[in-house]
């Protein structure tokens, strides 16, 4: 019974285990601070170039003339580079250029006094009807430009976003509830930023 005891006991413990590896580890791993690897020696490649000229010129000064392995190649990317902004400079020849890949870009005539006294007239008048877009149109304009010269008091921009806001409200009474719990979501999230 006693010896049955020690077995167990010698057992978990680890020294009647056999050991694969005299070093204990699960790899064969040489043992600490024994294989160390030499230091890097490099050798000097002037000094071992077989082409190279070494001329002495003082004690302490020594020229050495290592000539290029070959000639330079037409391919090279120093003396040809691949990069036009590192070639040098070609001189400026009289050259058709080739034909416009698409149509030729309209520029539109600046407008005179009288036509934005007319866009200004217009949607003083009636901002509902002579909207940005349809003073652009009719005066071949950039809506920019409209809403630049004739823009809108505060109070009418106050209730053109009222009306938006109502036309929004209707098109989100026609949301799914999936697409309006995802929506408020988006909202809380945004808030939080």
């Amino acid at each position: 019974m006693l010896r049955a005891f020690m077995f167990v006991r010698g057992y978990a413990s680890g020294s009647a285990k056999p050991k694969r590896f005299p070093h204990g580890g699960k790899y064969p791993r040489p043992k600490p601070r024994t294989a160390e690897r030499p230091p890097y020696r490099a050798s000097d490649p002037l000094v071992d170039n077989a082409d190279a000229a070494v001329t002495k010129l003082d004690d302490t000064l020594t020229f050495i003339h290592r000539p290029p392995r070959s000639a330079p190649s037409p391919h090279s990317l120093t003396t040809n580079p691949i990069s036009p902004l590192l070639r040098p400079p070609t001189p400026k020849t009289k050259q058709a250029l080739p034909p416009l890949s698409g149509p030729a870009p309209t520029h539109r005539p600046r407008a005179s006094q009288a036509t934005m006294d007319e866009i200004k007239r217009l949607r003083a008048e009636n901002p509902d009807v002579w909207t940005s877009g349809v003073l652009a149109r009719k005066f071949s304009v950039t809506r920019g430009f409209v809403q630049a010269i004739a823009a809108l008091t505060k109070s009418q921009r106050r209730k053109k976003r009222v009306v938006q806001e109502g036309i929004a409200a209707a098109a989100r009474e026609k949301w799914s509830e999936k697409h309006a719990m995802t929506m408020a979501i988006r909202k809380k999230r945004r808030e939080l930023w």
